[in-house]
């Protein structure tokens, strides 16, 4: 596909208002984010960091490079952070990423994936700028989770949760099976060394009903074990790059 492969990049979105009703995806991705994310280093990169929502976790490295589509996104993350000395502000897309080979010690994208229609072109240009040996830690969209099977079962959905093919729910809005997504990233030089599987109680019903701290509580008691084989609408992986034999 060309440079051109279109992407959903939420120009002139509220993101931040999106997020303040979203406390409980919120709080279980920061605590899977945090159990994977490396220890340090010199330079972090976020792809799809939209406003800086999980900036505060990257403490411990030296250089932080937020990076967005959206030139309205990445204008907040200014605002918000522009003040850190540590944190720089790009615009730009996942097809052709605009650091050098080997530039980042680490890489992340949280909620980006889904918003691919070429994932693999996006992961081989990860890779490029991704040192030997360093970590990518992803989040992705799983059309394997439980609400989707009971669904099928009981036939109010055609898309199968079993099927390997990504899934297009909405434009530019891509479900993905956890093994097609694997094979991805092994494809791209990146091994697969932890999983977590987030948000087990994305229920409107019980999001209403039961009180948010004790839902995170337990998906964070959940995301290890559930990390064996996922069935949660959201995956988080740590993988990383295989040096050269």
């Amino acid at each position: 596909m060309s440079h051109d492969t279109p992407i959903c990049d939420y120009e002139g979105s509220d993101y931040v208002e999106f997020w303040n009703g979203r406390q409980y995806e919120d709080s279980c991705e920061r605590i899977a984010l945090a159990r994977l994310l490396p220890r340090g280093g010199e330079r972090l990169i976020d792809l799809g960091a939209g406003f800086g929502r999980l900036a505060d976790l990257y403490r411990p490295f030296t250089h932080v490079v937020l990076m967005d589509r959206a030139l309205s996104q990445m204008q907040e993350a200014r605002r918000r952070l522009g003040a850190d000395p540590r944190f720089s502000f790009v615009v730009a897309d996942a097809y052709a990423l605009p650091f050098s080979a080997g530039a980042a010690d680490d890489v992340i994208s949280v909620r980006m994936l889904h918003h691919l229609v070429d994932v693999p072109k996006a992961l081989r240009e990860i890779t490029r700028v991704l040192k030997d040996g360093g970590a990518y830690i992803t989040e992705y969209a799983s059309k394997r989770h439980l609400k989707a099977m009971l669904r099928y079962a009981l036939r109010r959905q055609q898309e199968s949760p079993f099927s390997e093919r990504p899934h297009e729910f909405a434009r530019l809005n891509f479900d993905f099976h956890p093994r097609w997504m694997e094979r991805q990233l092994r494809r791209a030089g990146l091994r697969v060394e932890a999983r977590r599987a987030v948000s087990h109680f994305r229920v409107g019903a019980l999001k209403r009903s039961v009180p948010t701290p004790v839902l995170v509580r337990a998906d964070q008691a959940l995301q290890r074990l559930g990390g064996l084989w996922p069935w949660t609408p959201s995956i988080f992986v740590r993988t990383r790059k295989q040096g050269k034999e």
